[in-house]
């Protein structure tokens, strides 16, 4: 009997062995990294911390950009574009050169003829007072001082670009100092209105010439156009 007993108990002792060896540990072993790690190597059990983002984090959209309000600047707008300059470029714009006269007192004398009807005038006559100051009509440089039968006491201006040359005539003196290869600014007094030459002493006045010059740059030579339109505009025929 006592053999029979300890043969039964020896199977229940068996099969408990058998049955806990089958259903494993109740409870995993933690991770553990060692001492020497790199930092790289702790990612997955990094996610476990509870100030880590959950995982559905990475994968919630973000919400749509509030579009910016109109006139707010971001860094993705492009820069605007320079806003054009409504004046010309100090010293281009050609300037009336005779001081006190204004564009509505003018009168288009390029077409008229001279010497009895032998020469074409090709320039304008500009009135006013004798002594009245004749200014640079440009920026440019004093090419030439002349004295002619025709044009008396002349004075012929190159631009800076020595494209044009500005040709005043008539003059009753120069301005003091006055001399060739000096530099002017457009509005320079250069000299003062007068009478020398064939001009008429009773009405003195700025005989006003332009000429487009040649690729000799030759102050006497060049190809006249009507400074008319270019100082009076409003004025010129359309």
């Amino acid at each position: 009997m006592k053999g029979l007993l300890l043969f039964l108990a020896g199977l229940l002792v068996g099969a408990n062995v058998v049955y806990f060896a089958m259903r494993g540990p109740a409870t995993p072993a933690p991770t553990t990294l060692p001492a020497d790690a790199p930092a790289s190597a702790g990612t997955a059990a990094q996610a476990t911390r509870s100030d880590a983002a959950p995982a559905s984090t990475a994968a919630t959209p973000m919400p749509a950009a509030t579009p910016a309000p109109t006139g707010a600047s971001t860094s993705a707008a492009p820069p605007p574009a320079p806003a054009p300059n409504a004046t010309a470029a100090p010293g281009t714009a050609l300037l009336l050169p005779v001081r006190g006269i204004l564009p509505t007192q003018l009168h288009d004398t390029f077409a008229e003829s001279r010497g009895g009807g032998t020469r074409p005038h090709e320039a304008l006559d500009i009135m006013a007072a004798r002594g009245t100051p004749v200014l640079a009509a440009v920026d440019g440089t004093v090419e030439k001082l002349f004295e002619s039968v025709a044009g008396g006491l002349t004075i012929y201006e190159f631009d800076r670009a020595r494209e044009r040359a500005y040709y005043y005539a008539h003059l009753d003196r120069y301005a003091d100092g006055l001399a060739e290869g000096q530099s002017l600014r457009r509005g320079d007094v250069i000299g003062y209105v007068g009478s020398t030459g064939n001009a008429a002493e009773d009405a003195p006045h700025l005989h006003f010439a332009i000429f487009v010059l040649g690729p000799e740059k030759h102050w006497w030579q060049g190809t006249a156009i009507d400074p008319y339109p270019l100082l009076a505009p409003a004025a010129a025929p359309r």
